[in-house]
């Protein structure tokens, strides 16, 4: 019987109690028998672009930088930047600037980023999608273990993006426009293309009499 993805995530991206998939793609895999005595076999150098392949191939110095490199991506789960881990807040500024260009992509007119209000509220992006405006926030995660990054929006969070989608409505005069919020989930799992997936209208505010509706 088929189970049913409770996410709604790609099969691949689903964990086994505590498993932790890391798929790579064409993960290279050099296994190669000792040399002689003497060092390596005297052969005539390859001639063409397959030979070329194989002595790329074949060479002590190629296959030592593919091992440690194999070796550095099982240690380090997280996503690579210049040769080096990227800390929190660079995954989250990366986050942030995949779901601006999918929001610009797909019928959004991004207005602001990174909107903090005189009330301590904060919007990620604010954009306009139609006729109706959009305070989106986004979750960014390299690893689907711990559930869907949208679990990260607690009420203590909600509050402060409605503080700051509130902020936004002052500066604007409070018009009668429709405006929702929405959640923007993106996965930079090692090894895997960026998935973006959008939660449209994913929270309510609470007193509706600002809506405009």
């Amino acid at each position: 019987m088929h189970k049913q993805n409770p996410c709604h995530f790609p099969a691949a991206l689903i964990f086994k109690g505590k498993q932790r998939v890391h798929r790579m793609s064409e993960e290279p895999h050099f296994i190669h028998a000792p040399s002689p005595p003497g060092g390596e076999p005297e052969t005539p150098p390859p001639s063409g672009k397959g030979g070329i392949l194989r002595r790329l191939r074949d060479s002590k110095r190629v296959r030592l930088w593919f091992a440690a490199r194999h070796l550095k991506l099982k240690r380090d789960y997280r996503p690579m930047l210049l040769g080096r881990p990227m800390s929190r807040e660079e995954v989250g500024a990366a986050g942030e600037a995949l779901a601006a260009r999918w929001l610009a992509g797909h019928g959004r007119r991004i207005l602001r980023r990174n909107h903090r209000g005189p009330f301590h509220g904060e919007v990620d992006i604010v954009a306009r999608h139609g006729r109706v405006l959009t305070f989106v926030e986004v979750k960014t995660r390299t690893s689907a273990e711990f559930g869907r990054p949208a679990d990260a929006v607690d009420a203590q969070k909600r509050l402060l993006i409605q503080r700051g989608g509130q902020d936004w409505l002052r500066l604007l005069g409070r018009p009668r426009v429709r405006f929702r919020f929405d959640i923007v989930e993106v996965l930079l799992i090692p090894g895997m293309k960026p998935h973006v997936y959008v939660i449209v209208n994913a929270f309510q505010m609470p007193d509706s009499s600002m809506s405009g509706r």
